[in-house]
């Protein structure tokens, strides 16, 4: 008998405190988007009764090869929460994360409210009030990152924390497709990449993260914050680094992952 979807969300919230559980194949078949939204939804709704509140949402699986290694035609999303804002120029305790991994990225900002299922990267750049350069920090709670599509969607798409740089900019004048990425870990060079890795623009990217929201019957509010997709490969953090994105005339963001007392 399959294991219900509560019970496959009890098992990933008690990930965070316990440790990395094996694949959700019990549960969910691997290319399961419904079921496996329904365990995220589970998730978010208990999250946010016990007080965590809702930030805006991060597009996932954007590149073409990430979604050929694991066999889908399409992104993911998860939810942002206001506890996984790490301040720019900020630190990550280590001991708050399993297996995590940095990507650097283009966020929006939203100035006004999407719930239009058939949304446009037009529609979106008219409600965009800033860009910023950003870091998504993202975890798996699955053991060893044995994800499928499926796996990553309940594990809330693999989400752990983000850094938004300080400082936005107005997205007119911005070539937002063909800004270059370059992401440091101690003053090496550790990812490169371009705008044009998020789904082909970081705009479609949100186009396409506005409308399937819309489409389940959300909407992305104003102030909410998109993180548009990873710009080139992740790379795994280690304790004590510290981890710098900038992106070609928009900005940077930087973290430290380390303990407060160290």
């Amino acid at each position: 008998m399959s294991v219900s979807h509560s019970e496959l969300a009890a098992r990933l919230r008690s990930a965070y405190r316990d440790g990395a559980v094996p694949p959700l194949r019990d549960g969910l078949d691997p290319l399961d988007a419904d079921g496996a939204y329904a365990v995220q939804e589970i998730n978010t709704r208990l999250w946010r009764e016990a007080g965590r509140r809702v930030v805006g949402r991060k597009a996932g699986l954007t590149a073409a090869a990430v979604q050929r290694q694991l066999g889908v035609d399409q992104p993911d999303f998860g939810v942002l929460f206001h506890d996984m804002r790490i301040p720019d120029g900020g630190r990550l305790d280590p001991a708050r994360t399993l297996q995590p991994k940095a990507e650097a990225e283009i966020a929006l900002v939203l100035g006004q409210t999407l719930r239009d299922p058939d949304a446009t990267p037009e529609v979106v750049a008219a409600a965009v009030a800033s860009v910023h350069a950003a870091i998504e920090i993202v975890d798996s709670r699955i053991a060893d990152w044995k994800i499928t599509f499926a796996d990553t969607v309940a594990d809330n798409g693999s989400s752990a924390f983000f850094v938004l740089a300080q400082e936005g900019r107005p997205l007119a004048g911005l070539d937002l497709y063909a800004a270059g990425m370059v992401m440091e870990v101690d003053g090496a060079v550790a990812s490169l990449g371009a705008g044009a890795a998020a789904l082909g623009h970081p705009l479609q990217a949100a186009a396409w993260l506005a409308a399937t929201i819309a489409r389940r019957g959300d909407a992305l509010q104003a102030g909410d914050v998109l993180l548009t997709g990873a710009l080139g490969p992740m790379v795994t953090l280690r304790p004590g680094s510290r981890v710098r994105a900038i992106v070609g005339g928009i900005g940077e963001a930087s973290f430290t992952f380390r303990g407060t007392g160290e």
